[in-house]
């Protein structure tokens, strides 16, 4: 992932992401989109994943949208044939989100635009695209922020609304990405650089992010540190109790036990009881 800015100088400008898996033409939507007066900030993605993954990134601007109830990016600018998940199947998470960015699709392919605007596309635009074309779009994407209020802040332009209530994390195996959403989690076991998440259907995945990482995403989503191996989604805890090497908590109602270091002993008594 990388991110340009916008040479202009307005006072509203667009936070947006380009996605898409050829580098030529990514490179020719990125300087299209840097033209265009009310864009000022570009992230691009070569897929589905690194652009998901970019809603969680520690990203200083994007972290202050998302306290500040804005779309994580005002508007997504996605291609449609990629690797893994498909640029319609990515559009459908971001459309999920709450506030969801606006979406417009650029491809070289016409026969997806009645899905495209089923979804809430506000613009499907075919390769090759001149600049005119393109700032006709962008003019969409105004058009179609404008119509919820706006709050303050430098583009002034989404509603306010609750930061996303739930993290998406796309998990790649043997060219497929499956989309584990962070609500599943039950666990997540510290593995290397990597952390293994276990869900509630009984399945793990592996990841790509330290244990660390997830701790501080996660912890207002309610999930606890109890061990250097362990985090621990703090509503499923059901027993604190105390074993032959120290205390355990109880996970569920299937007797799941994880062990508890002593150094996250008394932050967790403290989050159990509500002090």
């Amino acid at each position: 992932m990388r991110t340009t800015v916008s040479a202009h100088n307005e006072t509203r400008r667009l936070v947006v992401l380009a996605v898409d898996d050829e580098p030529h033409g990514l490179n020719l939507l990125v300087e299209s989109l840097q033209s265009n007066r009310h864009i000022g900030r570009v992230f691009t993605a070569v897929d589905a994943s690194e652009a998901l993954r970019l809603l969680a990134s520690d990203d200083e601007e994007l972290r202050q949208r998302k306290e500040r109830g804005l779309p994580t990016i005002d508007a997504v600018f996605a291609d449609l044939q990629m690797p893994g998940l498909s640029g319609m199947e990515m559009a459908r998470v971001f459309s999920a989100l709450n506030p969801a960015p606006v979406l417009v699709f650029v491809t070289g392919h016409a026969s997806e635009a009645v899905n495209a605007f089923d979804l809430g596309a506000v613009d499907y635009l075919l390769k090759p695209c001149n600049q005119s074309r393109l700032d006709r779009a962008v003019e969409r994407v105004l058009d179609k922020l404008s119509t919820v209020p706006a709050v303050g802040g430098p583009t002034g332009a989404a509603a306010p609304a609750k930061p996303d209530d739930d993290e998406v994390i796309p998990v790649e195996l043997a060219g497929t990405t499956k989309l584990v959403p962070r609500s599943t989690v039950r666990w997540v076991e510290a593995q290397g650089d990597y952390a293994r998440l276990f869900t509630t259907d009984g399945n793990s995945h592996l990841v790509r992010i330290p244990l660390t990482q997830l701790e501080e995403r996660w912890e207002k989503a309610g999930f606890v540190r109890i061990h250097r191996s362990f985090l621990v989604a703090l509503n499923l805890i059901t027993e604190l109790r105390m074993g032959q090497g120290g205390y355990q908590v109880v996970i569920g109602n299937d007797e799941k036990l994880l062990p508890v270091s002593r150094r996250h002993t008394r932050e967790l008594k403290d989050r159990l009881t509500g002090r």
